[in-house]
This record gives C-alpha cells, sequence and structure tokens, in this order.
C-alpha cells in the first residue's frame, strides 16, 4: 500500500481524532433525524394537523433554516478561534440537545422534537466552517482528496448505521422511545470525547471584530468566496449537488410507500445503497485521481447522476401492485435489484462530483478566509436545498409522479452542468484529457513535486505526438497555456479543447511574423498573471521518434520574463496512434493503444542558467533511450 494512501490517516492524530468528531455528530444526526422520520411517515403521528408528508418538508426546512440565518457568524467563529476549543464546545451542545431530545421521544412531545431539530441544525452550522477548514490546516495538498474522500465516506457510513440505528430503536419499542433516548445521549458523550483529542489549531485571523448582523456579514462573506471565480463556481457545483441530493433522498420515503407499496425497512434499504455508493465513490477519487485534485472527476459526476436518475425512473415508473414488508421480499421481486443499483450509482457518482470541489475550495481559497468561505458555502448549500424542496412540492403538485419528478431533475441537472462548465472550461478539459489518457494510454507522471504550486513558470517538453498537450494537461494539476503550431491548433478534432485550454497559436517569422509577435505577447501576459506556459521547444512533431533541435524562442521569453523553467520529457509515445511514425498524419490503424507512459517532470532551471540548448540536454536526459 502507498505510503500516500488515504487510510493512513486514520492512524495520525492530526486526523483520527477529527475523523471520528465529525462522524459521531454525523451519526447522531441521522439517529435522531431517522428515528423522527419513521415515527412521523409509519405511525400516523400528527403534529400541528400536518401530514407525514407535509411533516418531512417541514422537518427538513426546520434543519436547513440555521445554515441560511447563522453561517455567517459559524464562519466569524472558525476563523477567529482555535478550533479544538470550537469542536469541544459544540459537541458539549449536542450533549445538551440530545438530553432534550431524549426526553421529547420518551414523553412523545412532537413538537419539542421539531425544535431540537432546528437547534441540531444551528449545532450543524457551527460544526460545517470549523470541520472544513480545519482540513487545509492540518493536511498538505496532496493529502486533500484522501482527507475529504474518509470525510465523506465517514459521513455516509455515518447516515447508513443512522439509518438502522434509528430505524432498530423505533420497531424494537414503539410506543416508549426511552432506548433511542439513550443512543442519542451516548454517542453525544462518545463525540464530545474524541473531541478533547483533536489537537490545537491556531486561529486563522484571530484579530477579526464579530459581526453579529447575519445579513451584512451573509453578503461580506459570499464577497469572499466571489474573489475567486473558481471557487465560487465550485460553490455553486456543491450546492446544485446539494439540491439534486436533497431532492432525491427526500422522495424516497413516499417513494417507497406510494410507487414501490413497501414500508419503512425498503426506506432504510434504498437510503443505505444510496449512502454506500457516495462512500465507495468518495474513497475511489483518491486512486482515480492519483492522489491529486482531479477536476475531471466532476464532470464525470454529473454525467452519472444524470443517467442514473433517468434509469431509476424506467426501472419502476408506475406503483407495484403487491406490497413487501421485508428486504427479502422486496430483492425478490422482479427490477428491484436495478432500483438498488440505480440508487447506489448515483451516490457514487455524488461522490466523484462533490469530492474534488471540496478540495478545490480549501486549496485556492484565501487561507485567512476559508472558515468565512465555507460559511457562504453553507449559505449557498441551505438556499439551493430549500429551492429543492419547493421545486419538489411544486412540481409534485402539476401532478407529476415521483418517478417522473427524477426525469425532471435529470434534465435540470444536464443542462446546470452544461451552464457551469461553459463558465469554467477547466472543469471540462480536465475530464476529457482525464477520460481520454485513461482510454488510449496509461499515463505515469513522476516529480510532480517540481511543478511550482503558485507563481509563473515555463514548462519545455519533447514533441512526440498530437496527444501531448492533453497528456501533460492530465499530468499537471495546474492549469496550463500551451503554445503550439498554429496549423496543429486548427487540426478540427482538437481545435475545440485548445481553444477552450486557451492555447496560444504560433507561426514562425517567415510564415506569419504579426502572429508570431502576438504569440510572444499572449505568453509574457500569461506569465505575468501567474499561470503555466508550456512550450515545444522542437517547433513540431518529431518525424523520427528523436530529440530535436531546441529553438531559440524560450530564450526570448525568459529576457522578457525571469520565470523558473520546468524541463519534462515524455516517454514510450513513438509509435503510438497519435505520432508520426507512420507518416505526417495520425496512423490509420491504432498502435500501442494502453501502453504505459511516463511522464518525467525535472527539477526547475533558474532564469539565469536558461538556454535552449541546456534545456534540450535536460530532456534528452530525462526521457532516456525510450522514445
Amino acid at each position: 500500500m502507498s505510503d500516500q494512501n488515504q487510510f493512513r490517516l486514520l492512524g495520525q492524530r492530526r486526523f483520527a481524532p477529527f475523523f471520528v468528531t465529525q462522524f459521531l455528530g454525523a451519526l447522531n444526526d441521522n439517529i435522531f433525524r431517522n428515528g423522527l422520520v419513521i415515527l412521523v411517515t409509519f405511525q400516523g403521528v400528527l403534529v400541528a394537523g400536518m401530514n407525514h408528508s407535509e411533516l418531512a418538508n417541514v422537518a427538513g426546512a426546520l434543519f436547513i433554516l440555521p445554515f441560511f440565518l447563522f453561517s455567517a457568524t459559524a464562519g466569524q467563529f472558525a476563523d477567529k478561534y482555535e478550533k479544538s476549543m470550537l469542536m469541544r464546545r459544540i459537541k458539549l451542545l449536542e450533549i445538551t440537545l440530545m438530553i432534550i431530545a431524549a426526553i421529547a421521544f420518551t414523553s412523545g412531545s412532537y413538537v419539542v422534537l421539531l425544535l431540537v431539530l432546528f437547534l441540531m441544525g444551528c449545532q450543524s452550522t457551527l460544526f460545517g466552517p470549523v470541520k472544513y477548514a480545519y482540513l487545509p490546516q492540518q493536511l498538505d495538498t496532496h493529502e486533500l482528496i484522501g482527507g475529504n474522500a474518509l470525510v465523506e465516506a465517514g459521513t455516509y457510513i455515518a447516515i447508513i448505521l443512522g439509518l438502522i440505528v434509528g430505524g432498530a430503536t423505533v420497531a424494537v419499542s414503539p410506543e416508549s422511545q426511552a432506548l433511542l433516548g439513550g443512543c442519542l445521549v451516548s454517542v453525544a458523550v462518545l463525540g464530545y470525547l474524541a473531541s478533547r483529542r483533536v489537537p490545537q489549531t491556531r486561529a486563522v485571523d484571530p484579530d477579526i471584530t464579530i459581526n453579529w448582523n447575519a445579513w451584512s456579514e451573509t453578503w461580506r462573506i459570499v464577497g469572499f468566496a466571489r474573489e475567486k471565480r473558481e471557487v465560487f463556481l465550485s460553490i455553486l457545483g456543491i450546492s446544485w449537488f446539494w439540491f439534486f441530493g436533497s431532492a432525491m433522498t427526500l422522495q424516497l420515503p413516499a417513494y417507497t410507500l406510494v410507487i414501490l407499496n413497501g414500508n419503512e425497512s425498503i426506506t432504510t434499504a434504498l437510503l443505505v445503497s444510496f449512502a454506500i455508493g457516495v462512500g465507495l465513490g468518495s474513497l475511489l477519487c483518491e486512486r482515480m485521481s492519483g492522489h491529486r485534485i482531479e477536476l475531471g472527476l466532476v464532470p464525470f459526476g454529473s454525467i452519472g447522476l444524470s443517467l442514473f436518475a433517468i434509469d431509476l425512473h424506467f426501472a419502476q415508473p408506475v406503483a407495484a401492485l403487491t406490497s413487501v414488508s421485508s428486504i427479502g421480499e422486496f430483492i425478490s421481486r422482479p427490477g428491484t435489484l436495478r432500483i438498488l443499483a440505480d440508487v447506489l450509482l448515483l451516490g457514487a457518482f455524488g461522490g466523484f462530483y462533490s469530492v474534488p470541489l471540496y478540495a478545490l475550495i480549501q486549496q485556492r481559497s484565501e487561507r485567512r478566509h476559508l472558515s468565512r468561505i465555507i460559511a457562504a458555502n453553507n449559505i449557498i448549500n441551505a438556499i439551493f436545498m430549500v429551492m429543492a424542496s419547493l421545486l419538489s412540492i411544486a412540481v409534485l403538485g402539476m401532478g407529476f409522479s415521483i418517478p417522473e419528478l427524477f426525469i425532471v431533475l435529470a434534465l435540470l441537472n444536464a443542462a446546470v452542468a452544461i451552464y457551469i462548465y461553459r463558465l469554467l472550461p477547466e472543469f471540462m478539459m480536465r475530464f476529457l484529457a482525464w477520460i481520454l489518457v485513461n482510454t488510449i494510454y496509461r499515463v505515469r507522471p513522476s516529480g510532480a513535486e517540481n511543478i511550482p504550486e503558485k507563481g509563473p513558470a515555463v514548462v519545455v517538453c519533447n514533441h512526440v505526438s498530437y496527444m501531448d498537450p492533453i497528456i501533460l494537461l492530465a499530468s499537471v494539476r495546474r492549469p496550463m497555456r500551451f503554445v503550439m503550431y498554429y496549423k496543429i491548433f486548427q487540426l478540427p478534432l482538437l481545435r475545440f479543447l485548445f481553444q477552450h485550454a486557451k492555447a496560444i497559436p504560433i507561426a514562425s517569422a517567415k510564415e506569419d511574423e504579426r502572429l508570431m509577435n502576438a504569440a510572444f505577447e499572449k505568453v509574457d501576459a500569461e506569465l505575468a498573471a501567474g499561470n503555466i506556459i508550456c512550450i515545444f521547444p522542437e517547433g513540431g512533431i518529431t518525424n523520427d521518434g528523436e530529440i530535436q533541435r531546441f529553438r531559440p524562442g524560450i530564450e526570448k521569453v525568459i529576457a522578457r520574463r525571469p520565470v523558473p523553467v520546468v524541463p519534462v520529457a515524455l516517454q514510450n509515445l513513438w509509435g503510438s496512434w497519435f505520432s508520426r511514425s507512420k507518416g505526417d498524419g495520425v496512423r490509420k490503424v491504432p498502435g500501442r493503444l494502453f501502453a504505459r507512459v511516463p511522464v518525467i517532470i525535472g527539477e526547475p532551471v533558474v532564469p539565469g542558467d536558461v538556454t535552449a540548448a541546456n534545456l534540450e540536454i535536460l530532456v534528452r536526459t530525462l526521457r532516456g533511450d525510450r522514445r
């Protein structure tokens, strides 16, 4: 097992006590909420004249409302104060609330339970910014995907256990809920004990003055979130996932009752399938992304969400005629495995979608404002979740069935995804690169730590095939601007990709001097903006597999804008489908598919040592004899 494996974090104090603390908090939330929902839905409880369907939506709104009202204040607390102390105090609040809940469950005081649900939303509102801002302070950048994946997977394992424990404790004694109350208090106490082991994590902005005006502070922290376009669009993407997931999962109890003709155990089975899916998808993110933040997984996840929501509609489009009262009967009924698979895969693709977005926010946000940016994320999430409830009520009120609502959500998801990816092409670019290099080649980058995490740099690389820019795009996690020969830039199949990658077409002075000068101006502007430029100094794709003489254009770039230059060598591409081993064009017969393609990234060269000849020697040395 690699020393970078995410599971090693579970043995380290900087992560393990925090993980247990947040896990037990999520577990308690779900024991409480599931116990309450089952009592209301399947035992005919009425509160203020509302039936189970109305109560489910009211309960959802009560839990979400505090995220909208108090996230701004919570974000300020998380930036101003030391985080382990905040966690302990929040867990003490949880113990108090669970004692009140235990008394209310035992006495059947459902109005009090709804009040506790609202207060639990307040407690979760306080914990959210602390949780997500803690991770980038304790984990390295290459650990963020793994850490977030474990948190997401742990949360959904907690959901599974919460569903099981909540349902089981209600079923054991439907008339008296003392067992349920005892579980809630016990888990809260264990969570507090775990929080006492969380290491001290310094305040990132201890001098801020708390603004108690929630409205003005909300607009202020949303402004922090909007400072970086990719961060704000990632927040919108996460909020959309909460919209989609909330709208889907809120319907599952009624879907079970009306469409599947089942009982509470069937609802639990569906929710467990969804939670297992999210957990699996989250854990797979690290392996699929190579321990780095892979934004290409986000479009992959959104495609899966739409496809399996549509398939869930067709799996059971009308109400079942026969009722089922046990998991065994449900599984034996034709079509059930397809339903369970759809729900599980919806969860898995939700994991692919959300984990990279959380990691991107943590990586690219200003550290001093991170908790408040997370709070802004929670506020926008809450707004989207309320909108999901309203949309569901409106669509179902228009006479649509629940399976038809799934189709509506799938189509909306596709439309929103297209809109977001048009605003931020980096997501789609990385997706296309990730798909291509994982279906045609097995790309194996090494030395990625030599790419500067921030600031401008130039990457120089040997040029073996038409796929080289895409391979590099998939190997380097920072966005790159490619300088490429204008005729390759204009290739019909790749032009769309290069345009959205903001590639810079260039020609020789003999071919088009104006285009050449414009390219150098654009390169300098991109470096001035702190971006990475990739240049193929050979000036074209090799015709014999050997590295050609490096042209002096790189020297002109560095003379004008002194920045580090990173040499990179591509190996094992000569003779592949997109090389010129059979002539000037692409091979008609695919060759060397699925070949292992090492991408060797060397140490940066300081500007004073940059010459075309020196860089050529370095790239030749990195490549070795493997053409």
